[in-house]
Parts: structure tokens; sequence; C-alpha cells
């Protein structure tokens, strides 16, 4: 866009049917503080810039099904998270509330799902 300049930030917003665990889960699990919380609201917020994820309330909120199935809730996005030691990251998302997903698509990725059932992927670094 050009309306914007250097500095101004840019995010995701996610639904939840709790947003502000899922914000902690995702606050612990990448490192980054919640930068604002209120009733039906929380935000991550990337320490280094202009990067959030904000998470909201969502009622009636079903969770995606993994791997997808037709006519049933399927992911609309994900997130992907790029990893030193796969085994490591797995272990310590589960420890958060992470659950590991039973299909999973490629040797170098995890695909976990996390507290609210959504899908992420971690993925090896292998450079």
């Amino acid at each position: 866009m050009r309306s914007r300049t250097a500095g101004m930030w840019w995010g995701t917003a996610v639904e939840a049917p709790d947003p502000g665990a899922l914000a902690r889960f995702y606050s612990e699990l990448l490192g980054w503080p919640i930068g604002h919380e209120e009733p039906g609201t929380a935000i991550v917020a990337a320490p280094q810039g202009a990067v959030y994820l904000v998470f909201q309330q969502a009622t009636d909120y079903r969770a995606p099904v993994w791997p997808p199935v037709d006519g049933e809730q399927r992911p609309m996005m994900h997130f992907d998270f790029q990893v030193g030691d796969l085994d490591a990251a797995v272990a310590d998302a589960v420890a958060l509330g992470a659950s590991l997903a039973a299909a999973q698509p490629q040797e170098n990725v995890r695909v976990l799902l996390d507290p609210a059932g959504r899908p992420f992927c971690l993925c090896l670094d292998e450079d």
C-alpha cells in the first residue's frame, strides 16, 4: 500500500473462543509480550517491531479439522514458524498446551494444534 510508511504496524486478527488464553499461549510460544488485553480482545506484539497478532472473541467458534475433511470447518489460515531444533520446538509447544496433529505431511515440518484446535506448523531451518 502506498499510504504505508516505515514504522507503521501490521498484523492479523484471529478468532478464538478464549482470546486471552490463546494470546498467552502464543506469547509464551514466541516470547512476545502481550501488549494489550481487554474483554474479548488480546494482542501479542513482536518486541522488535510493528508486527502483532490480535485474538478476538468468537462466539460459536468451531475449531478447524486437520487434515481438511469435506463438509467440516476447514483451516482458513495457519501460522508457520521456522525453528532450529524441531524436536525441542515441538516439546516446548506441547508443554505450553499444543497437541501434535495425527497427520504429518512433511518430514521437516510438524503440524500442531493450538489450544483452540487451530493448526500451526513448526518448520525446520535446514540452511
